[in-house]
């Protein structure tokens, strides 16, 4: 197996590593543990690193794979179990607390045929800003004939701790309006863009308009179907009970500073999640794993 190639790289204000293991190109920023592009050899991307993103220090990065931990979204939406973690007046950022802060890199080697990349957060003593709790958080990339992204939360603490999270995965795609998303048939979902609403799905999930939809209890395993490009990018989840499934289309997509007018049609996300009643709650030294992996199939 050849010895993996890794060069470390800066994107204007931000730390990088390319590394490159047998087809694979792999590049990520050490702030957020942020994979920002992943793709292999004579292939179009599979993750989408946006030409517009903005690699600034303390801002988060509109590409790749963010890390949307110890809540997801809009803190106010999440349940009260997960409210309750927090501590403090500030208001609560999107997301959570660790897309624009920098991990550590514990180390890039070879296992067997595979490639291990891990990094892991900083937690201070007391915890992160207004989040007074000991988590250990790590996230692993391995690469091998896929790209595999598990993310481990490490309750190091004496009391229980309740999270929700999400690998916020930008995929590449031709052009939105031209794929489907498969595995969503008879799915009840909730319709963030009309008032929260449930809703059943009804068939494969085609694109016309913006579309932010939490999809609860998916299947292991959904795939993006590209005519255009002739291939299927199989995802497959694990700790997850929930699925995010986010374009934001014309009109949002100009509001952003950070991303091309016309952005919008080369990206779509799937967020493997742990949302809504899907959070997790760590016991006094209880581990949890979210995760997902990526392959591409020709049609």
């Amino acid at each position: 197996m050849p010895t993996p190639h890794v060069e470390t790289v800066k994107l204007d204000e931000l730390n990088c590593w390319r590394i490159r293991h047998g087809q694979a190109e792999l590049l990520v920023a050490q702030q957020g543990a942020h994979i920002l592009s992943y793709q292999l050899a004579g292939q179009p991307p599979l993750i989408w690193l946006n030409d517009e993103a903005v690699f600034k220090t303390g801002k988060s990065i509109r590409a790749g794979v963010p890390v949307c931990w110890p809540w997801f979204g809009n803190f106010a939406r999440n349940p009260q179990s997960v409210q309750a973690m927090r501590q403090g007046s500030e208001p609560a950022g999107a997301h959570g607390l660790v897309r624009a802060t920098d991990w550590e890199l514990l180390g890039i080697e070879a296992e067997g045929e595979s490639l291990l990349v891990e990094l892991q957060l900083p937690i201070p003593e007391g915890g992160l800003p207004g989040w007074p709790h000991q988590v250990e958080l790590k996230l692993s990339i391995r690469l091998d004939d896929q790209l595999h992204i598990n993310l481990t939360s490490h309750n190091l603490g004496d009391d229980s701790v309740t999270i929700s999270q999400a690998l916020h995965s930008y995929f590449a795609v031709s052009d939105v309006r031209k794929v489907h998303v498969e595995g969503l048939d008879g799915l009840n979902y909730i319709e963030t863009l009309d008032d929260w609403k449930s809703r059943q799905q009804s068939g494969d999930l085609h694109f016309s308009g913006e579309t932010d939809r939490i999809y609860l209890d998916p299947p292991p395993q959904l795939n993006i179907v590209d005519p255009t490009w002739e291939r299927r990018i199989q995802l497959t989840s694990n700790g997850s009970r929930s699925a995010v499934i986010w374009n934001p289309w014309i009109a949002r997509a100009e509001q952003f500073s950070d991303m091309a007018n016309d952005g919008w049609q080369r990206m779509l996300c799937i967020e493997t999640a742990n949302v809504m009643d899907d959070v997790v709650t760590l016991a006094p030294g209880a581990s949890h794993t979210l995760g997902v992996s990526v392959t591409s199939v020709a049609l």
